[in-house]
């Protein structure tokens, strides 16, 4: 499966299969399922400087071709990740992405020094997290501001940075131009959609925090257009990611300019969403004489 390797940012993936922030924690449940080393990598669990409880329940919703989400980023906190999840990470053979979020720019640069100096291999810097009251949201919407927290993430990494992009924005390209001039070295896109939903019974909204992120199949069209609008914007690499289910959802993102896939909602009916669609693409390689998977990105004609 050689011509599955990717080469992103200087690192080499063994495949551009990796499963998203939110979906796979740290691994530990999939771990029980499959050799999670036959991932091109993890994203972790959205990370923050202090460990949260997240938003009150009901914080997941089903709706038609997708889900919302309105967890609130709950997480164990940097000091607990960089103690018990990462060393249990480290005991696979993938690329393991840290997935960071803050408050401040303050939280941000001590989220890049202490998590980068770990032992992980990227940052995803969670700029637009739409269910959470304060913060992310706030940074990921004005271009300006993302250049600003891209500048301080990347100032205080020891590993190369990837910017993770709302797509709840007036023009997800310009926002793409402004985390490669704070230094960015690749961006991820797209993050979950705003939303809600309504119990008519109750006239309330179904999730307690209101508002949550749309992500599912139904999402994918809106996804593969900004990935295809970034990709010809800047000239860094690309993580696409939204509503992908199978090979063929992979293959689309990687023809509009995505270099690595993440797989998201996926993972939470089918466990074993990421191992089937890299076996797809090992497939469909051979049955396309590709010398190289990467030799499909940006291919959109």
């Amino acid at each position: 499966m050689e011509n599955l390797a990717v080469n992103f940012c200087g690192k080499k993936f063994k495949n551009p299969v990796l499963a998203a922030s939110g979906t796979f924690g740290f691994g530990r449940e999939y771990a029980e399922f499959f050799d999670i080393s036959k991932l091109g990598g993890i994203c972790t669990k959205g990370l923050t400087r202090e460990p949260r409880q997240g938003n009150d329940s009901p914080r997941i919703c089903e709706t038609a071709g997708g889900m919302l989400n309105s967890v609130g980023l709950q997480n164990c906190g940097a000091e607990s990740f960089l103690k018990k999840e990462l060393p249990f990470l480290k005991k696979y053979d993938t690329i393991i992405v840290a997935n960071i979020a803050g408050n401040t720019e303050e939280d941000y640069r001590f989220m890049a020094k202490e998590i980068s100096q770990g032992g992980v291999d990227f940052l995803e810097v969670n700029v637009s997290c739409p269910n959470v009251k304060c913060g992310g949201m706030a940074f990921g919407i004005i271009p300006e501001n993302v250049r600003k927290i891209t500048y301080e993430v990347k100032r205080h990494s020891k590993v190369p940075i990837i910017v993770k992009l709302s797509p709840n924005v007036a023009n997800i390209a310009d926002n793409a131009r402004a985390a490669k001039d704070g230094g960015a070295d690749a961006i991820s896109l797209i993050n979950t959609i705003s939303g809600t939903a309504v119990d008519i019974k109750t006239r309330k909204p179904i999730l307690a925090n209101r508002i949550g992120g749309l992500s599912g199949k139904c999402v994918k069209p809106v996804a593969l257009k900004m990935v295809n609008d970034c990709y010809k914007a800047v000239k860094i690499p690309i993580m696409g990611m939204g509503g992908i289910y199978s090979w063929q959802d992979a293959v689309e993102f990687m023809l509009c300019g995505a270099s690595l896939v993440q797989v998201g909602t996926a993972n939470l009916t089918n466990p074993l969403a990421c191992v089937q669609i890299i076996d797809g693409l090992a497939q469909y390689a051979c049955e396309q004489n590709l010398k190289s998977i990467s030799d499909l990105v940006g291919g959109l004609i």
